[in-house]
């Protein structure tokens, strides 16, 4: 597990510093040396050491590879093979820092939580309407500049649903850090959906507007414990709800808690912003605010509204070729992820001279008939840039080198 970056990377990209280690990677940040554009560099180690690592690799480059072009999801640049055939290197585009980071912290107002909370909505409109499931939505996980502007990423975990089609496949419940997880994955259930991901996020508001996590659970069943505090005990339907054999002698096993009123844990939250956290943290799935929903919520309308033509759906449900139902060896992931890499690449370059060729025989056929002057031109275009972007003032921009900052 060297943090040392090989030669063959250094000759492309000058590491100006590093960012941060964790147990599957070292990042730095760098500058692209042909296009001098600032990137993260990322070295995950041991990348295919297992089945397990090999299929959250293929899973997370894939995926991002699909995805990619969403302003609020993380851009994938390229993707680059270690000397040693264990680690990879993938370059992402530079995000200053993350939720987690800017929550403890302590510098987010009130106009950027609103807008965080839209952007993550947005992301997850895009995510879910390609049929997945992210599956590990929490603060690290959430990346933020200092204009305030987010992009998710790690989707190691994420999976493909069969929702689109009224039917769920079968998934594993290990999943997620567990102060975020789902009540239904915690009570084991094999057959959840995207609103999983809408308990990550009302786990992820309730943070946001505290400053600290909602459940932090030592165990699973003290972390049921601490859900059910809010909550309430569910009633008859909603364990049925969660599809889990387990989940009838589990909570009849949890009744030393109290049922703490929203209000009461969060003082200084306004009715708006309770009234989404409480929609978010439903137990049963089927009662939980959808992503939909949830982009239609007062809470977040005064972006909404000036601003729905960008919540984009993917195109399409995306599938990966590989399916999670059968095991794969180490070898297999390898040369699938490898063959799907230099396929994408060769698409890129015929699109690219095709693109040239297209342009070349534009600039032969002239048309001396002029009628698009300057005048013409200022008239009728439309300045993409103010339209879509989203403009918080200057004056209420995040200081991410604050000195309160934890580093």
């Amino acid at each position: 597990m060297s943090e040392e970056i090989e030669s063959h990377i250094l000759k492309r990209y000058e590491l100006i510093k590093k960012q941060g280690k964790g147990a599957y990677g070292v990042v730095y940040k760098a500058m692209d040396k042909k296009t001098k554009e600032i990137v993260a560099l990322k070295k995950n180690f041991d990348a295919f050491q297992n089945v397990t690592d090999s299929k959250r690799t293929y899973r997370e480059i894939t995926l991002l590879q699909e995805l990619n072009g969403h302003d609020n999801i993380i851009k994938l640049l390229n993707v680059i093979k270690a000397d040693n055939e264990k680690d990879i290197y993938l370059i992402f585009e530079f995000m200053e820092t993350d939720l987690h980071t800017v929550i403890r912290s302590n510098i987010l107002e009130p106009i950027h939580k609103q807008f965080v909370m839209y952007q993550l909505l947005k992301a997850l409109k895009f995510i879910h309407s390609a049929g997945i499931v992210h599956r590990d939505l929490k603060p690290s996980n959430v990346l933020i500049n200092s204009d305030a502007c987010i992009k998710v990423c790690d989707f190691g975990l994420a999976r493909s649903v069969m929702s689109l089609t009224g039917k769920d496949i079968i998934m594993t419940d290990y999943v997620a850090t567990r102060w975020y997880r789902a009540p239904e994955v915690l009570l084991g259930s094999t057959k959840y959906n995207c609103q999983a991901d809408m308990w990550s996020v009302g786990c992820i508001f309730g943070e946001l507007l505290n400053g600290k996590a909602m459940f932090p659970g030592t165990s699973t069943l003290n972390q049921l414990n601490k859900i059910l505090e809010v909550t309430g005990k569910p009633n008859k339907e909603d364990i049925l709800s969660i599809q889990s054999e387990l989940a009838q002698n589990m909570i009849e096993n949890i009744n030393n808690f109290k049922q703490k009123n929203l209000k009461v844990l969060f003082p200084k939250a306004t009715a708006i912003e309770l009234d989404l956290l409480g929609r978010l943290l439903q137990f049963n799935p089927n009662k939980r605010i959808n992503v939909l929903e949830a982009l239609e919520h007062p809470y977040v309308a005064d972006f909404h509204e000036q601003y729905a033509e960008s919540e984009i759906e993917c195109e399409k449900p995306i599938k990966l070729d590989i399916n999670d139902k059968i095991k794969y060896t180490v070898k297999e992931y390898k040369q699938k992820l490898f063959d799907d890499l230099l396929k994408r690449k060769k698409e890129v370059r015929k699109k690219i001279m095709n693109m040239n060729m297209h342009l070349n025989y534009n600039s032969h056929s002239i048309n001396n008939n002029k009628n698009n002057n300057i005048k013409n031109n200022y008239k009728n275009n439309i300045n993409i840039n103010n339209k879509n972007n989203i403009n918080i003032n200057n004056k209420n921009n995040i200081n991410i080198n604050n000195k309160n900052n934890i580093n």
